[in-house]
């Protein structure tokens, strides 16, 4: 048995058909994670979660790190009942009216208490030991941010060996490319820093995508960025990155974006122009 079985065991299932039990124990877990003076802030965003967010909301209270922390959330204006989740779950959270995750991060950063800060996605479930494995790894001498790696939960569209072969050549290239370009390995589901350099570098809300990796390609003038590879931080998350296609396909998908700039491979970038159909107009 997975030790994110129990939680897929909700996950994708409208709030009415949760629980009480579930809500309740995550509520009084949660409440006992908190800590008026935390080292790091866990914040999690959620735009329209209402099936997922609670599954993400149990496993952080099940977490085990010796840390103090403090878990806040920030819903984006959702119009299902993601709010509502918030808000039994007995945490903090924040309304972002502005809509992109870019606004959503920022909301979070703003309201966060903690030396270091967590992205934390509502369709995406942590293990145990994630914040506490990130955090020694963001604690080291001269690091500004850390990222991890990730997984796709099998489903009747995706074998577990399909999965297996798509994620170990993936992380394989993301291993690679870090070592030149570590911002672009960066993926904001499995993202952390220290939120006293990040509130030097506000989010940019101008783009569709990319917020993440470009606070992290602004983070490197303050240390270096970590990529962590190591299982007890390894995140599992839903098909939203990847969409419903074949495996083989989004394969080759990725595998056609990736071979025409593969030269950066091999050299450093001090500066990247935005592509315009990456622009909020």
């Amino acid at each position: 048995m997975a030790w994110y079985d129990k939680y897929l065991s909700i996950y994708g299932k409208p709030f009415s058909e949760v629980p009480q039990d579930i809500i309740d124990g995550t509520r009084e877990r949660l409440a006992a994670l908190q800590s008026d003076q935390p080292l790091a802030s866990v914040v999690v965003i959620g735009y329209n979660e209402e099936t997922h967010l609670q599954a993400c909301l149990w496993a952080i209270s099940e977490i085990k790190c010796k840390y103090p922390l403090e878990i806040i959330g920030v819903d984006n204006n959702s119009k299902d009942r993601t709010a509502e989740i918030f808000e039994k779950s007995g945490i903090p959270y924040y309304r972002e009216y502005q809509h992109s995750c870019g606004y959503a991060r920022r909301c979070g950063l703003q309201h966060s208490k903690g030396r270091f800060y967590f992205d934390v996605d509502s369709d995406t479930i942590y293990p145990p030991y994630y914040y506490e494995v990130m955090l020694e790894q963001l604690l080291k001498p001269g690091v500004a941010c850390v990222s991890a790696t990730w997984s796709y939960f099998p489903d009747s569209n995706h074998s577990k060996l399909g999965l297996k072969i798509y994620e170990l050549t993936r992380d394989l290239f993301l291993w690679i490319q870090h070592f030149k370009r570590p911002e672009l390995s960066v993926r904001g589901l499995v993202f952390a820093y220290n939120a006293d350099y990040g509130r030097q570098e506000p989010y940019r809300v101008d783009i569709i995508r990319g917020e993440d990796g470009s606070m992290a390609f602004n983070l490197k003038k303050y240390g270096r960025i970590v990529f962590v590879r190591d299982r007890r931080c390894r995140a599992i998350t839903g098909y939203g990155t990847m969409g419903q296609e074949p495996l083989w396909q989004s394969f080759l998908k990725h595998i056609k974006v990736q071979m025409k700039g593969i030269t950066r491979l091999f050299y450093r970038a001090n500066h990247y122009e935005d592509n315009d159909d990456n622009i909020v107009h």
